[in-house]
C-alpha cells in the first residue's frame, strides 16, 4: 500500500510545569479506600458452552453460544449499522457505517479520499454488527475478517466522488448472549 499521501505526524512541543506548579506531597489528597476488597480472582464453577468457565461471583453474565457462518450471516444481514476496524499509521482506528450485505461480501461506502478509503485498500480489517437488548443482556455480534477492496462508483451529480468498499468475509465469528 502506497502511503506517500499521509502526513507524518508533527511534534507537538511540551513544555513541563516547573517545581512551582507541582503540587507537594502536603497538597495532595489521601488516596481512597477501595469500594470492595480484593481477594484474588473468583472461583470458577459453572462452564459456558464454549467450554469457558464464568466466575461464580457473576451468574448475571449472559452465556456465549457460537454461531455456525451461515446463521451468523443471516443475523449481519439484518443489522443497518456496523463498525469497520481498520488501522492508521499501525494504529487502530474504529468506525462505525452504514452498510449491506451482498453476495460476496460486507459492502460500504466512503469518499473517495477519504482517510477510511486510502487505509483500507488491499488491507485485511475488521467488520462488527450486533443487536443487544440492554435490559437482559440478549442478543448477538457478528465479526468478519478479511481483505479490503476499494473501488470507485461511476456518477455525474457526485463531484467529490465515491468510493465503493468490499470485505470479502475470510473468517466469520458469530456469537448468541443468551
Amino acid at each position: 500500500m502506497n502511503r506517500d499521501h499521509v502526513p507524518s505526524p508533527r511534534p507537538v512541543p511540551y513544555d513541563p510545569p516547573g517545581p512551582a506548579a507541582l503540587p507537594g506531597p502536603a497538597a495532595l489528597p489521601a488516596p481512597a479506600a477501595p469500594a470492595v476488597a480484593y481477594d484474588g480472582p473468583a472461583p470458577l464453577d459453572r462452564p459456558v458452552p464454549s467450554g469457558r468457565p464464568v466466575p461464580q461471583d457473576r451468574p448475571d453474565l449472559p452465556e456465549l453460544r457460537e454461531l455456525d457462518r451461515k446463521r451468523s450471516l443471516e443475523l449481519l444481514a439484518r443489522a443497518d449499522v456496523g463498525r469497520v476496524v481498520y488501522t492508521v499509521d499501525a494504529l487502530p482506528a474504529v468506525l462505525p457505517v452504514p452498510f449491506r450485505l451482498a453476495p460476496g461480501g460486507v459492502l460500504l461506502s466512503a469518499p473517495a479520499g477519504s482517510e477510511l478509503a486510502r487505509a483500507v485498500d488491499g488491507a485485511v480489517i475488521a467488520f462488527e454488527a450486533d443487536e443487544v437488548d440492554g435490559r437482559d443482556g440478549s442478543g448477538w455480534f457478528v465479526t468478519v475478517l478479511g481483505r479490503a477492496q476499494v473501488r470507485p462508483v461511476a456518477r455525474t451529480a457526485d463531484p467529490g466522488g465515491t468510493v465503493r468498499i468490499r470485505i470479502r468475509p475470510e473468517l466469520v465469528i458469530g456469537r448468541c448472549l443468551a
